[in-house]
């Protein structure tokens, strides 16, 4: 994985220490899409904020999860109904373990990292997942997921564990 060039991201949304005033207790992640930021807090009144991408205008969505599953330059397998809407994705796919994808590595759209995202009613298909666009960071871009810069889900995947609750606001 090349490094990234922070110089080419907006400041506004690079990873910093900041005062955090939500009630949400330590360890929890806390997505906020209206302002494109994912918080990881660290303690009452302090957080880690890290920019993010987040779902395009109608694929947006809020609630509570967990992480259920962390994986490590993870597989993509594209729901179908994402080949569906843009069937030139079905060129880039191969055989993996988990079906049709892109194997895990640097050309894959989940990046270094995914984390997998999971409700009482099972998987939800979102994911906090790291990138090969680091550019879209701070846009509405995705189909749902919130993605991050490789070296920043790298940082958050250490610290958020299986069982780590995800607090998307509406």
């Amino acid at each position: 994985m090349k490094a990234f060039d922070y110089g080419q991201i907006d400041p506004a949304y690079l990873r910093q220490e900041v005062e955090y005033l939500g009630s949400e207790e330590p360890g929890t992640v806390v997505v906020d899409p209206a302002s494109r930021h994912l918080y990881f807090v660290e303690a009452p009144g302090r957080a880690t904020r890290y920019g993010i991408g987040v779902g395009r205008e109608g694929f947006g969505w809020s609630g509570t999860a967990k992480i259920n599953m962390r994986r490590s330059w993870p597989d993509w397998v594209p729901p179908k109904e994402m080949v569906a809407r843009d069937p030139e994705i079905r060129q880039k796919l191969v055989a993996t373990s988990r079906g049709q994808g892109v194997p895990g590595g640097p050309t894959s759209p989940l990046g270094a990292r995914a984390m997998y995202l999971f409700t009482d009613h099972g998987d939800t298909g979102y994911r906090i997942h790291g990138t090969t666009e680091p550019e879209t960071i701070g846009t509405n871009v995705s189909s749902g997921c919130i993605r991050m810069v490789n070296q920043d889900v790298i940082h958050l995947y250490e610290r958020a564990i299986e069982g780590t609750e995800v607090v998307v606001l509406s």
